[in-house]
């Protein structure tokens, strides 16, 4: 990496960090004194990363990363927002894996450690992740898009058992093979990473081994509430609990108080309908039902519009 005159971001906060700017933040912000060290820090890291003595840019916080400071306003407003997420690594600080999922077991030590034998990737739809008793050798943290689940009878019949969305863990810890099959049913990213790892640090942290635990006792809520659908639901019933479900977890980033939805169905009729149990006429009788009575709007025979979740709620008979 090129040695030279330090410019930037991280010179214009060396530039700024003499007696005057000192005496500036202890006399504007006296409770906020920790801001200047933060502060000095990230420059410092900035320079090293420079000059190639560290690979510490992965722990600058992104909103420092770019542009120009213009004030010492500025960079408060920023260290403050930064402050609490100052040792993560930039690939984990806007993970939802890190926020909702697995990950948010980790300490800041931890995620150092994992992200440098993490991995993400784009996987397209209808791409298989992961075969039926293959060997596992890495496990995944889902970060968008929906991952269909499949078992597989000898004779090639296909049953889907569940959908995986961010931030789901992808994978089945102190197992040899998978029991599964997995399919990317949209557009799927993933952060993947050494079954070893994860596994060590389960052994070491009795706080992810209790996220992973809780996590499969959730899915295993799950299965139950569908158990009941399959079983004792009506097919209208049936279609508006997969609408629902769809809704409320194809995208993380959405509230999860928002009283209405916008998706994409991330299958096609034909595997809603296995899903379902269902025959694929079934499924589309019962959408244009839904659509009639004005509970959900379709465009270009994907697009789902639900203008109220509580209703769609009410028709799925929960």
């Amino acid at each position: 990496m090129r040695r030279g005159r330090v410019t930037g971001v991280a010179g214009d906060i060396l530039a700024k960090s003499g007696s005057h700017f000192r005496s500036h933040v202890a006399f504007h912000h006296p409770c906020k004194a920790e801001f200047w060290l933060q502060i000095r820090t990230v420059a410092l890291i900035s320079v090293k990363a420079l000059r190639g003595q560290t690979a510490a840019t992965d722990f600058l916080p992104p909103m420092l990363s770019y542009g120009h400071l213009g004030s010492v306003g500025t960079i408060m407003m920023i260290v403050r927002q930064d402050v609490h997420s100052a040792d993560i690594p930039v690939l984990c600080q806007s993970c939802e894996a890190r926020h909702r999922g697995v990950c948010g077991a980790l300490d800041p030590g931890q995620l150092v450690g994992l992200a440098k034998t993490s991995s993400r990737h784009k996987i397209e739809p209808g791409i298989e992740l992961i075969g039926d008793a293959e060997t596992v050798d890495s496990f995944s943290n889902v970060l968008s898009g929906v991952v269909k689940l499949t078992k597989s009878l000898s004779d090639g019949r296909q049953q889907i058992v569940g959908l995986q969305f961010a931030p789901d863990f992808l994978g089945r810890p102190f197992k040899v093979e998978s029991a599964i099959n997995a399919e990317a049913a949209t557009a799927v990213s993933l952060c993947s990473f050494p079954k070893a790892a994860i596994e060590r640090m389960m052994k070491e942290s009795p706080e992810l081994e209790h996220r992973m635990l809780k996590q499969t006792l959730n899915e295993l809520d799950q299965a139950r509430e569908w158990m009941v659908t399959l079983g004792r639901k009506t097919a209208s019933e049936k279609v508006a609990s997969f609408l629902l479900m769809i809704a409320r977890n194809i995208d993380p980033t959405v509230d999860p108080t928002a009283k209405s939805a916008t998706f994409d169905l991330p299958m096609t009729r034909a595997d809603i309908a296995d899903f379902l149990g269902l025959t694929i006429e079934t499924v589309s009788r019962q959408l244009t039902r839904l659509r009639t009575d004005g509970v959900i709007r379709i465009e270009n025979n994907r697009h789902v519009t639900v203008d109220s979740l509580s209703r769609l709620e009410r028709r799925s008979g929960a």
